[in-house]
């Protein structure tokens, strides 16, 4: 890409979107068109067309998708599956017909099956049932995947889709009930942690600048009680604070730090083409995606024990085995990506650090 390239960053006030900005602007990219999803809704297909015909960007960085957990998952499988189409098709087609250079679509290693082999690398796609919990989603990324890799095959398009692990960092979401694994768990423990100390100050400021259904710090103490023991942050009748988590806390999980995602995408958008990934001797293309990730996992429990540690929580981890565990493992291979020359270099215990530094300062 060259430094003064007109790119369209979509979905750049997210946890994905804003680290590749950054990443951009860090090494120097300054022509950027953005929009907030409230100046443009890239589910709008007119608003979108016209968009691209009036910017015309030539680099696009397709960032912006809904997403939640496995709570989210459940409860809005219609919207998971249509918001996300809609996104796609809208700006995978308006890059075609008004001739994106380069465009860059990011997935999720959630549309690998929910019994792939591990660590699973490109080819385990569409090689058995997904986890039922997040099919909508992961069929959405699938098509968009294979949406990059048609119009490359069929128009010459130079569309590349990677597939990120589980990402945290900065601006990530931290709802309760929408958010992720890991900024849903710093968020209830640290709220744990308030709780034991009785920091009523702290609870509030956490509630006035995220709040929870109707509750906000501005809510009397007792709604603020209630609505944290609805979301699993309690007291208990022995008077410790308890933090309740989803399922056994077996599941293995790979986390990775969004700003380093956000290098490992500007990476590829600078020094791989679509025919570097194409494979040879066959007639057959497909898999031509990348995994990003680090190669390590570790459990729920066990990173929940780390951040009940980071954060000074002396409380109760309390594993709810009724809900459910989603995948057991999902554990990427990233061969391709470090053949290509990117590797991670910030593990789960320095990303934890930081991110409950970045929590409790915004």
């Amino acid at each position: 890409m060259e430094k003064n390239a007109k790119i369209f960053v979509a979905g750049h006030r997210g946890l994905v979107g804003s680290a590749i900005l950054k990443n951009l602007q860090e090494k120097g990219y300054q022509n950027f068109v953005l929009r907030t999803h409230k100046e443009l809704d890239l589910c709008d297909q007119l608003a979108v067309t016209r968009f691209f015909d009036e910017e015309k960007p030539e680099y696009v960085f397709l960032s912006a998708a809904f997403v939640g957990g496995i709570i989210a998952n459940s409860l809005y499988r219609a919207d998971f599956i249509y918001r996300n189409l809609q996104i796609q098709n809208n700006v995978i087609y308006n890059s075609y017909r008004t001739g994106v250079k380069k465009l860059l679509f990011l997935g999720s290693t959630c549309i690998y099956p929910r019994d792939a082999r591990q660590p699973m690398d490109e080819n385990v796609l569409l090689t058995s049932p997904l986890e039922y919990t997040n099919e909508p989603y992961a069929i959405a990324k699938i098509a968009g995947l294979k949406m990059c890799e048609s119009f490359n095959l069929q128009y010459g398009t130079n569309y590349i889709a990677v597939m990120p692990t589980n990402l945290y960092g900065p601006n990530d979401n931290f709802d309760l009930e929408r958010s992720h694994v890991l900024p849903a768990l710093i968020r209830k423990i640290c709220l744990g942690r308030y709780l034991e100390t009785g920091n009523w100050s702290a609870i509030r400021s956490d509630l006035n600048k995220r709040s929870v259904e109707s509750v906000n710090g501005e809510s009397s103490e007792k709604d603020i009680l209630a609505i944290l023991n609805k979301y699993g942050v309690r007291k208990t009748e022995k008077g410790n604070v308890q933090v309740e988590i989803w399922g056994t806390g077996s599941p293995m999980r790979e986390f990775l730090w969004s700003e380093e995602m956000a290098d490992a995408c500007v990476f590829v958008m600078e020094n791989i083409d679509f025919e570097d990934l194409k494979p040879k001797n066959t007639k057959e293309i497909r898999n031509c995606h990348i995994n990003i990730g680090t190669g390590k996992e570790i459990s729920i429990g066990d990173v929940a024990r780390l951040i009940k540690k980071t954060a000074g929580f002396e409380g109760d981890l309390y594993f709810n085995a009724d809900k459910p565990d989603g995948t057991m493992k999902k554990l990427t291979d990233v061969s391709k990506l470090n053949a290509l020359g990117w590797h991670h270099k910030i593990d789960i215990e320095e990303g934890v650090q930081k991110m409950i530094d970045w929590y409790n300062n915004n």
